[in-house]
């Protein structure tokens, strides 16, 4: 089994900046993608950024210039920076990994339990 935990949200002014993070545990042979998608009540979840083992990433417009994600390989660890925040981005982070178990698997879907990022005006 594979454990997501994430730390780092909380609460912050409009214009402020927050670092969430993600370590991922257990069975890991490799890790293949790590992202962060968010969701607020009534809506779905959504893709915030999303990074691959081989240096790509790729983000929702709304954040673009603003967000940066970062994943460390070695630590199976993704961080979320975000800056310029404001109260749009107020929602429930989620960390999600595909996870190589083994030696030529196929690569395993895991969400994390959210953390609550709140953006005041």
């Amino acid at each position: 089994q594979v454990q997501l935990v994430e730390s780092g949200g909380g609460l912050a002014q409009a214009g402020g900046s927050l670092r969430p993070s993600c370590v991922a545990s257990g069975t890991i042979f490799s890790i293949d993608t790590m992202a962060w998608y968010r969701q607020v009540p009534g809506k779905q979840r959504e893709l915030v950024a999303g990074a691959n083992s081989r240096g790509r990433s790729n983000y929702a417009d709304d954040v673009q210039g603003r967000f940066a994600i970062s994943i460390d390989t070695t630590k199976n660890s993704a961080f979320l920076q975000m800056n310029s925040l404001n109260p749009e981005d107020t929602a429930v982070y989620y960390c999600n990994v595909n996870v190589i178990k083994r030696p030529g698997g196929y690569p395993r879907n895991y969400w994390g339990q959210g953390t609550q990022v709140t953006v005041s005006a």
